[in-house]
């Protein structure tokens, strides 16, 4: 499959081949909805003339957290029942960023919930975490609703990581974060999160000293620092002898940024907001990192929180500290940080390090954009079988025609810009009777464009959430897929014969929110029957 797509061109074999290019920084055209002011709408990161725009990544990077290490950044991002699990990302300068790896590898290990034969995990999964730098070693914590407690380590946050280690097996536990103190006790803070609770506040933040490896809890240590409706969001910092722990909160106005300080992690603990939710767009910042600059400015790593299509996109924010609290955005007359658009860079003159999405497969290993909708099964797809293609073979999805228990879709991020564009290039000649292969958008809902075989006849099929268009027949054996949507969110899918002439088929789509995901463009290739030969073009 080639994929591209202004967004991202590359390629898939065994019914599919695909490709990506990546989304353009164009202005919205007036009159359409917006997430952020009208002269910044479409605009995103780095503007080229030593400014930024919000977000820096228009794109689902959800519960962020951030590290400098020397002269180089590193976040990671939740994703849920993607794999490869948790998202590495790395910067030079805090706007421009690139993906470089994951720290799981096989979400299977999680849980067989996680697997292509059960996808079971929509909305679940790896949640929020925090990556830390500690005796040579990166080390990424992470908690699943369902499941417990991870962690993993490497010596490059690239990878290879170590295999994931169950630190402790248990259910309603999020958003946790290591801290090691100076004398190198390490502690890990978590929230508890319960659907009822006798006195109204149902989370509880908790707080435990670790064993000397990191690997264990030491359960007798455990003490609440912090009982609300809905606190999660946890990053605890030492800075100039205070510790500062950074959480969400849940207040009238939206979930905030809040942090407890205290000269002792007994307590007692003040407390204060550090910033509002951005009302006129009902935007809410609230889950990031906080770093310090070699210079000494600090910044703050996060996501808008409040879903929409996109997802939670990648925002930077400026923290002034005022009376020692870390105030996050432009501070306003109540002493409270606000959302800012547009900014200076922290750093000018580090090199653009644009986004993956293209891909030609022409490589042993799957580029770092990509994620597969669970756990794919493996002995069905290769990058090898025929370089520079992606070969794809189709199996039985868990329930016909159902695109979302379908395994081995390949997805990546839908961006948000302007304008966006995504073709792929499709190998039709391994096809069989039952079979469907094609282009995909999928969130709380789905939309899909592909070619159904049935009698030896090759025919297109448009699919809005189940209900069905029949298309031409193709009759060649390479077809172009395409999906076109704009700011708003509204999408259409053309098809080409000849990788020249697009014609739209099928009605228009708004793209969707769903299970704590943004929408996600994808291939996928299934067979209703179970079968499905291999391609041999």
């Amino acid at each position: 499959m080639n994929i591209s797509r202004r967004q991202a061109v590359g390629m898939f074999a065994a019914g599919v081949m695909a490709g990506l290019t990546p989304g353009i920084r164009l202005p919205s055209a007036r009159g359409q909805p917006t997430s952020k002011p009208s002269e910044f709408a479409g605009a995103w990161g780095d503007q080229g003339d030593g400014t930024y725009v919000n977000p820096i990544i228009p794109a689902d990077f959800s519960d962020l957290d951030a590290i400098r290490v020397g002269d180089d950044f590193y976040a990671i991002s939740s994703t849920l029942h993607m794999s490869p699990g948790m998202v590495v990302l790395h910067s030079k300068d805090l706007v421009n960023w690139r993906i470089i790896g994951h720290v799981v590898a096989d979400v299977s290990q999680i849980s067989p919930e996680m697997n292509w034969d059960r996808m079971n995990r929509y909305g679940r999964g790896v949640w929020a975490g925090a990556i830390r730098r500690h005796e040579e070693k990166f080390w990424v914590y992470f908690a699943t609703p369902d499941e417990g407690i991870f962690m993993a380590t490497a010596a490059d946050p690239a990878g290879p990581w170590e295999a994931l280690h169950q630190v402790w097996k248990t259910s309603g536990y999020d958003d946790t974060c290591p801290f090691w103190d100076d004398d190198g006790q390490g502690y890990l803070i978590t929230t508890h999160f319960a659907r009822e609770a006798a006195n109204g506040l149902s989370y509880n933040i908790h707080l435990f000293k670790m064993s000397a490896d990191g690997k264990n809890l030491v359960m007798d240590s455990d003490r609440i620092v912090h009982q609300s409706r809905g606190s999660e969001a946890n990053k605890l910092y030492k800075i100039n002898g205070t510790y500062s722990h950074f959480f969400s909160e849940v207040k009238t106005e939206g979930r905030v940024v809040m942090m407890n300080r205290s000269r002792s992690l007994a307590g007692p603990w003040e407390t204060r907001q550090l910033n509002h939710v951005n009302k006129s767009v009902d935007k809410e910042p609230n889950q990031g990192g906080l770093i310090q600059l070699a210079g000494g400015d600090w910044w703050f790593v996060t996501h808008q929180g409040t879903g929409d299509w996109e997802g939670r996109a990648m925002v930077l924010l400026p923290v002034t500290w005022i009376d020692g609290w870390p105030i996050i955005g432009k501070v306003g007359d109540d002493g409270i940080g606000n959302m800012i658009w547009r900014a200076k860079k922290p750093i000018v003159g580090g090199p653009a390090l644009t986004m993956q999405t293209d891909d030609q497969f022409n490589g042993s290993i799957l580029s770092p954009q990509w994620e597969w909708n669970h756990q794919p099964r493996a002995d069905k797809w290769s990058l090898t079988e025929r370089p520079g293609f992606m070969r794809l073979h189709a199996f039985k999805p868990l329930r016909p025609d159902d695109l979302m228990h379908a395994g081995n879709t390949l997805t990546q991020r839908s961006m948000r810009t302007g304008a966006d564009q995504v073709t792929i290039k499709l190998d039709l000649s391994g096809m069989s009777d039952g079979q469907e292969a094609g282009l995909c958008h999928f969130a709380r809902t789905s939309c899909t464009l592909g070619v159904l075989q049935e009698n030896n006849i090759r025919t297109l099929r448009f699919r809005n959430n189940g209900r069905a268009i029949l298309g031409p027949v193709i009759h060649g054996k390479d077809l172009w897929l395409r999906s076109n949507w704009d700011f708003a969110g509204d999408s259409l899918f053309s098809f080409s014969t000849d990788r020249t002439i697009f014609t739209p088929f099928g009605t228009p789509y708004r793209l969707t929110w769903g299970n704590y995901r943004g929408d996600r463009i994808g291939v996928y290739n299934y067979h209703n029957r179970g079968g499905g030969r291999l391609c041999r073009c």
